[in-house]
């Protein structure tokens, strides 16, 4: 309205009235589009745009009425029920069963089947289809059995790169509906109102270039040229997006016949969004995909790992000194009393720029910046999480099981560990008996001390781990669950506890442990070793009390349990570490899995979605719909 007063207070004598008002039309339909996706992206809109029509179900009243007069009439009448019918939904797994060959019904064979790729386009309008049915998941919707075997028959013969591909376009569309405007624009009166909006900003270019000029400062002149120019540019950038999207894939998809031009170009698209498994280094592939990763990608690719001894050994606040003897010469005594002054300068530095990091509430970023290192989302580990879900959703034929397996953190893993019965007894306490955030911190800190000792036995590079595929994919989950408890405190908060109390606490032994031991930055080994070769005979608690929550030592005598497990131990750990990261993602809270997709994505929200497409869920709660009930009067 200010902008109205000020722009009606120079109309008498204004020559550009009529651009001016053609560029308040464009800005109006931008901001309309804004306020309306706003409105439409907030939960409570985003629930009631699900809700269906208020379902009453049949008519029980009547039906008993008439059941009473024909009782009272002493007809012979009985209630006969009958189950709803079978509506057909679209099966997806009839096309991807051989011809002539019989439709299995259940998941484990259906697993087993040989498995049809799918096309880009085929992937998109799979994704879209799942989109419609599970978007509810967001906002805590409930969902039939018949959806639920519907889309565990789907990804059940899928490969796990396509199952993938699907979740990252259903994601993509999620996305979109909630942070973009696209719900708004791709309909007929989005496309007229954005049409009219590039239009009218053309236009008042135009009008602008033929005005006449004299009397403007040239300043000012070129400020509106380059402010058209840049709306005009901004405005074909979203053309093309809206374009390529696939939103516009879903619209035109009974026109994309296969082999046709049109479905050659999407496909070519699509094709530049596939997630990069590859580690080539080349120039020409690095530039590729640099490229590609800025304009295409459909998440960050990537996975973050946070390491409790990395960060305890780098985060020290205090440095050891040792004192010069005192029959050293003047050089030495100079040298070392410079030392002190350097070390003492770098502590009350350090301390500094804590305290202003912790008053500025930086502390999560800084320790993410410092600490967490990235890594290149393989397909090797996506292949494994899918095959351990996928063998578990074959468990899962009723609701009590599916519940069961979604509240196992570690437990039903060490339960298919086929050894001896009393060395796999001794690692339950550390799950049973522990919360969820004190047993992720125990089997991290385990992990990396098993990690780290075969490492030194085997006298090779701690990053040179081909040979053994679960011992790479335990420390990269273990270093990711840690860096979700600790700096992603949001998406754990329904699971966490008192994990940043335990954290602190047992970051506080464990540096004290380091100074007292000499160990610096650069020696991980040397630390791993120092806190292996405690005497752990007497367990912690007894000697310390229990008001310290730390857990370093029990994570010892863990993982000093776990090494008598030799090889196996890694396919105990993987296994467990899969169930704490499915515990996590299906008791992470629905809305912070959608924020959390805004951010670039996380592994953690893939898992949450496979999980309910495999049907290991609570979401599904109508198993039998609509009983039909015919009163039958017998002769």
């Amino acid at each position: 309205m200010a902008t109205v007063y000020v722009f009606v207070q120079t109309v008498p004598g204004n020559r550009l009235w009529i651009p001016t008002s053609l560029m308040f039309v464009g800005g109006i339909i931008k901001y309309s589009e804004r306020t309306r996706s706003l409105y439409l992206a907030s939960l409570n809109s985003f629930r009631e745009s699900l809700l269906k029509k208020p379902d009453p179900g049949p008519n029980y009243a009547k039906l008993m009425e008439e059941y009473s007069s024909k009782k009272e009439a002493r007809l012979p009448t009985k209630i006969h029920m009958t189950s709803e019918p079978n509506k057909v939904a679209k099966d997806f797994s009839e096309l991807d069963i051989e011809e002539g060959k019989k439709t299995p019904t259940d998941l484990s064979s259906l697993r087993k089947e040989k498995k049809r790729r799918l096309n880009e386009i085929d992937i998109v309008i799979n994704a879209y289809h799942f989109y419609n049915i599970f978007k509810g998941l967001i906002v805590d919707s409930i969902f039939s059995y018949r959806e639920r075997d519907e889309s565990r028959r789907f990804f059940a013969l899928r490969t796990a790169e396509d199952a993938f591909r699907v979740l990252e376009v259903e994601l993509n569309f999620i996305y979109e509906a909630l942070f973009t405007k696209v719900v708004v624009v791709h309909t007929i009166v989005g496309y007229v109102f954005r049409f009219a909006g590039f239009a009218s900003v053309v236009v008042t270019l135009g009008l602008f270039f033929v005005a006449d000029k004299e009397d403007f400062h040239k300043f000012d002149v070129g400020v509106t040229y380059n402010l058209l120019f840049g709306a005009i540019v901004l405005d074909f950038i979203a053309l093309i997006m809206i374009v390529i999207s696939d939103w516009t894939v879903i619209g035109l998809q009974k026109c994309m016949k296969e082999g046709s031009f049109l479905a050659t170009l999407f496909c070519f698209f699509l094709s530049l969004q596939r997630p990069n498994w590859s580690k080539s280094k080349g120039f020409r592939s690095c530039c590729f995909e640099l490229s590609r990763r800025v304009l295409f990608r459909r998440w960050s690719e990537s996975i973050t790992g946070y390491n409790f001894i990395t960060y305890c050994l780098k985060d020290r606040s205090e440095w050891t000194f040792h004192y010069p003897e005192e029959d050293s010469s003047v050089r030495d005594k100079l040298k070392n009393g410079l030392k002190f002054v350097y070390y003492k300068i770098l502590k009350y530095l350090k301390l500094g720029v804590d305290n202003v990091i912790d008053y500025l509430g930086a502390r999560s970023f800084a320790d993410e910046w410092n600490y967490a290192e990235r890594t290149r989302m393989t397909c090797d580990l996506w292949e494994f999480v899918f095959e351990q879900l996928g063998a578990k959703a074959e468990e899962a034929e009723d609701a009590e099981t599916a519940k069961r397996i979604c509240e196992a953190r570690g437990l039903y893993a060490l339960q298919d560990i086929k050894c001896e019965k009393g060395k796999v007894e001794k690692l339950i306490p550390y799950i049973e008996e522990a919360a969820y955030d004190q047993s992720l911190l125990l089997w991290h800190i385990a992990t990396e001390l098993c990690f780290q000792a075969e490492a030194v036995e085997s006298g090779t590079n701690t990053n040179n781990n081909e040979e053994n595929p679960n011992r790479t994919f335990s420390k990269v989950l273990s270093d990711y669950m840690l860096y979700l408890l600790v700096l992603q405190p949001t998406m754990m908060s329904a699971v966490a506890g008192i994990g940043q109390i335990r954290f602190r606490d047992t970051s506080a032994e464990v540096k004290k442990f380091f100074i007292r031991k000499g160990c610096g930055p650069k020696h991980q080994k040397k630390a791993c070793e120092s806190i292996l070769a405690v005497n752990t005979d007497v367990e912690p608690v007894t000697v310390k009390g229990d008001r310290s929550k730390s857990v370093l030592f029990d994570a010892c005598i863990l993982a000093k349990e776990l090494q008598q497990f030799e090889e196996e131990k890694w396919k105990i750990l993987i296994k467990v570490w899969v169930e704490m990261l499915s515990y996590a993602a299906s008791h992470c809270r629905p809305e912070t899995h959608a924020q959390q997709v805004s951010k670039g994505g996380e592994l953690i929200t893939f898992v949450w979605l496979l999980m309910a497409h495999f049907g290991l869920g609570e979401q599904f709660q109508i198993k039998e719909g609509h009983a039909r009930a015919k009163l039958v009067v017998e002769k």
